[in-house]
């Protein structure tokens, strides 16, 4: 049960056409309940959305790497509800194998899943942000093998920004979308 519960239909008209501008075209079911809750308080959402729709459909980065990097946040923060979105909206399309999405949930990726140089790049930069809010020289250096300038500040926000993400997720006790992947247990 969450902390605070999401909207429900119907939707005041302007919530409606808001919660309707975050979800992507065509999709059947219902907004997201990280959407409804955050539409709550409808001036934060609507601050909150430009930083969000701008990483998932306007980066730097390529698809695949934003989805590395976000699967990787996700888990190490624990937050099945994130993960799990992501796992069943994006993975598939951007590239991801299913053994390298689990990975993503391991102690260490790189030893279950094979990884490109840029990818186990990233996952190692996550992994020494989510430990201590920093990156080795090291880290960096392996990053900037692989990325320009502007995409390795758009990987330091993206992950931010789903650590944030993650923060709200679990600290409202979110439920799981019932068509989410599952987030692995073992």
């Amino acid at each position: 049960m969450p902390r605070i519960e999401p909207l429900s239909p119907p939707y005041p008209p302007q919530i409606d056409q808001a919660l309707r501008r975050w979800m992507p075209p065509g999709v059947t079911h219902e907004p997201l309940a990280l959407f409804r809750v955050l539409h709550r308080n409808p001036d934060l959402a609507s601050r909150m959305f430009a930083l969000g729709a701008g990483l998932l459909g306007h980066g730097l980065l390529p698809d695949i790497d934003r989805e590395i990097v976000i699967a990787r946040v996700t888990a190490r923060a624990r937050c099945s509800y994130e993960w799990g979105v992501h796992a069943a909206a994006y993975s598939h399309q951007v590239g991801l194998s299913p053994e390298q999405l689990r990975a993503t949930t391991e102690a260490d990726p790189a030893a279950h899943a094979s990884w490109s140089a840029p990818h186990a790049a990233l996952l190692r930069a996550v992994d020494e942000l989510h430990d201590s809010a920093q990156l080795s020289p090291a880290a960096w250096s392996d990053l900037c093998d692989h990325y320009e300038e502007a995409q390795l500040i758009e990987f330091l926000v993206l992950a931010g920004w789903y650590r944030t993400i993650s923060y709200l997720a679990n600290g409202l006790l979110l439920d799981e979308e019932p068509w989410a992947s599952p987030f692995p247990t073992s």
